[in-house]
C-alpha cells in the first residue's frame, strides 16, 4: 500500500484504482460509486478529476482522482474493522502530503516518480533541450516501484517523445516484456527478471459470489527506472551530440 496519496497538479489526491486495491473492491464498482455521488450532489464535482492510466496490457482505462473531501465522501460507505484501519492510513497520508504542499515541502520528492521529475526539471534548467544528467545508483536501490505508464510520463518529462502504449510496445519488441498473447502478455521476460527491472504485484479481489481472483500488474523497480531512463537519455544525448557536430 505504498503511495496511498500522491501529488497531482499541486493537489494531494488518491485514485479510484488505489482505493479499489486497498479496500479489496472491484475498480468498476468504485467508479460506479463515485458516479452515483456525483449524480446526487452537483457541488462535489471539484472533488473528483477524471483521467486515464494504462492497465497491465497497456490499454487505457478510466481512472478518477479525488482529493481528501472526495475520498471522505466515498469511504463513508466502507464498513468493517479493516476498512476503518485503511481510512486512518489514508487520513495520515493526506495529512503528510498536504503539510508538504503547504510548507513547500513538496519540493523534496516523496516518491521515486517525483524524484525523477525534479531531477529532469533541474537538468533542463542547466542545459535546455539537451539533458545530460544520468540518474545515480541511489535510484537503483530504491524500494519504490512505479507503473510502466508512470515511467512513460517521467520519460516525457525528460524530452523523450513516448507514451504508455508505445513504451509497452517498445519493451515487448526489445524483449523486456512477453509479447505472445495470453495470460502472461506484458509480463516481464526472464531476461528482465534476471536484471531485476520489474516486480509483479499480485492483488486478490474478492467477489460477491465468494470467489477470489488474482490480478497481476507489472511494476518497474528502482533499478529498472534507472536502467530505462538512462537508456533513453543516452540515445537523446547521442542524437544531440551528432547534431552539434553537424552544425558546428
Amino acid at each position: 500500500m505504498d503511495n496511498l496519496v500522491i501529488m497531482k497538479d499541486k493537489r494531494a489526491v488518491t485514485s479510484s484504482l488505489q482505493v479499489a486495491e486497498v479496500f479489496g473492491k472491484e475498480h468498476k464498482h468504485v467508479l460506479r460509486d463515485i458516479e452515483n455521488l456525483k449524480l446526487d450532489q452537483s457541488k462535489i464535482g471539484p472533488m473528483f478529476m477524471t483521467g486515464n492510466e494504462p492497465d497491465s496490457y497497456g490499454r487505457d482505462r478510466k481512472v478518477i482522482y479525488m482529493n481528501r473531501d472526495g475520498f471522505t465522501l466515498l469511504a463513508m460507505g466502507f464498513t468493517g474493522k479493516k476498512a476503518m484501519g485503511f481510512k486512518l492510513q489514508y487520513i495520515e497520508a493526506f495529512n503528510k502530503m498536504e503539510h508538504q504542499i503547504q510548507t513547500g515541502g513538496f519540493q523534496i520528492p516523496h516518491t521515486m516518480a517525483d524524484a525523477l521529475r525534479l531531477a529532469a526539471d533541474q537538468a533542463e534548467k542547466i542545459e535546455l533541450m539537451k539533458p545530460k544528467v544520468l540518474f545515480t545508483d541511489s535510484v537503483a536501490t530504491s524500494k519504490t516501484t512505479i507503473l510502466i505508464g508512470e515511467l512513460a510520463k517521467v520519460l516525457r518529462g525528460n524530452g523523450v517523445d513516448i507514451g504508455a502504449n508505445r513504451l509497452f510496445e517498445w519493451m515487448r519488441t526489445n524483449g523486456y516484456l512477453i509479447s505472445r498473447k495470453g495470460t502472461d502478455w506484458n509480463m516481464p521476460t526472464q531476461k528482465s527478471m534476471d536484471l531485476a527491472l520489474f516486480k509483479i504485484k499480485e492483488t486478490s479481489i474478492s467477489h460477491s459470489d465468494g470467489s477470489v481472483t488474482v490480478s497481476k500488474t507489472t511494476k518497474v523497480t528502482g533499478k529498472g527506472q534507472q536502467y530505462f531512463i538512462n537508456k533513453f537519455l543516452a540515445v537523446i544525448n547521442r542524437v544531440g551530440d551528432s547534431y552539434d557536430r553537424v552544425n558546428s
